[in-house]
């Protein structure tokens, strides 16, 4: 069942809007009596999702349902209290639970190495586990909200619908294969479409097992206003997939921005409080490789960066392997059991490699130029870049710099991805 959907290139929906369509969805849904809130976590606070947790907990909590929140971190590290009062001010923190991605799972089965055969022509022969946190399969909940942000994705096209229950609340071996199945198929290939290969895996796991969770989908597209401010353009809700095809024609239209030509030099900022890893910063390589230039320059602005992976081990391997692109890495999976046990780690190197076709200059807050030359970038000093580009006085887009240079900024890569007109035609 589809709740609602409304949105266009040049709506603008305001909390006001949200809470009528959220209102109207749950009188279709009947009386509830426990139910689990699934948003993203602080990496994600431009989805609008921490605004639309608050709006639905008000709601719920008014009804007198039972109330849990699980943040769909995936392998991110888990929300601190203070990013909770952050992202979801009046949400009670002793409603929010962990998800763990290493334990505490509900295996609910395989998808068939057959069907991997067949949607990665023939790449990959393995199968692979639907495995989601016990919480979702044995919490007895009856109505499940998963809400989030449909945007441009490196491994699944766009992100979201039902890749924030199978990634989002995913355990290991489901993360790690189907990352793994993203980078194997080429990503210039998936970025910013809605039908891609490891989209079909989800969906074939909810033909097989979603249909058994009471799950419902509220998702966001997300653009820029006039005044350069985030603005929600779109929102859809629903049982089915039909609110995510909705959705994603919105995204292409709002959050990819199709260039002429390639560009030369790009700078990219990460916002300290959203990226604390190249994990997570590497979006400003995924986001922005498409539209790069064969010899150019991508230099990352990235003050709140001071680790490699979210999580310890995968921060370990990261070290050790680095970004050496793609043969590299496919030869150190073969050689090594320990980066073939961590298949995700192997897709995100590959990922955020320009396989050797672009510069890259990462300029961290807290990793040493040692760390960062060790893992295969170009090691730039922060302070020195700022004074240097003075990114505050830059605007998105194309900028022509006091020395008659011109560079393209994008102030935060997580919001669209830049590629060119021909590569989508």
């Amino acid at each position: 069942m589809e709740y609602f959907y409304e949105g266009s290139p040049t709506t603008v929906i305001t909390e006001a809007r949200a809470a009528e369509l959220l209102e109207g969805m749950l009188a279709k849904l009947g009386p509830l009596k426990k139910v689990l809130l699934l948003p993203p976590d602080i990496t994600r606070h431009h989805s609008w999702a921490g605004e639309l947790t608050v709006i639905l907990y008000k709601m719920l909590s008014a009804r007198g349902v039972e109330i849990r929140v699980m943040p769909a971190i995936g392998t991110h590290l888990p929300m601190t209290p203070d990013e909770i009062h952050h992202m979801f001010p009046g949400v009670p923190v002793n409603l929010f639970r962990e998800h763990d991605w290493r334990h505490g799972l509900a295996r609910l089965g395989e998808v068939p190495s057959s069907f991997i055969e067949e949607i990665t022509g023939g790449k990959l022969h393995y199968g692979v586990p639907c495995e989601v946190d016990g919480l979702l399969a044995n919490g007895g909940f009856d109505r499940i909200i998963s809400i989030g942000q449909l945007v441009p994705h490196e491994v699944i096209g766009i992100a979201n619908h039902n890749k924030n229950i199978y990634v989002g609340t995913g355990g290991a071996e489901t993360i790690n294969r189907t990352h793994f199945i993203g980078a194997c198929c080429n990503m210039e290939k998936i970025m910013g479409r809605g039908d891609t290969p490891v989209r079909a895996v989800f969906n074939y796991m909810d033909r097989e097992w979603g249909k058994n969770l009471p799950i419902s989908y509220v998702l966001t597209v997300r653009g820029k206003g006039d005044d350069g401010s985030m603005v929600t353009r779109g929102l859809f809700a629903g049982d089915n997939d039909e609110c995510f095809k909705r959705g994603a024609k919105l995204c292409t239209k709002c959050n990819i921005e199709l260039l002429d030509k390639p560009l030369k030099k790009v700078l990219v900022r990460l916002e300290g409080e959203s990226y604390k890893s190249t994990w997570l910063g590497n979006k400003a390589i995924y986001r922005t490789r498409m539209a790069m230039a064969d010899d150019g320059d991508l230099i990352i602005l990235a003050p709140g960066v001071r680790q490699f992976g979210e999580d310890t081990e995968i921060d370990r391997l990261i070290r050790k392997y680095g970004y050496h692109g793609t043969p590299a890495t496919l030869a150190a999976v073969e050689k090594n059991p320990e980066l073939a046990a961590n298949l995700s780690a192997a897709a995100h190197l590959i990922h955020g490699s320009s396989e050797g076709r672009f510069r890259i200059t990462y300029c961290p807050g807290g990793l040493t130029r040692e760390e960062v030359e060790g893992v295969g970038f170009i090691y730039g000093e922060l302070k020195a870049m700022e004074a240097k580009f003075k990114p505050e006085i830059l605007k998105d887009g194309y900028n022509t710099l006091a020395d008659g240079e011109e560079i393209f900024y994008i102030s935060n890569p997580a919001l669209g991805l830049w590629g060119l007109k021909s590569q989508f035609e």
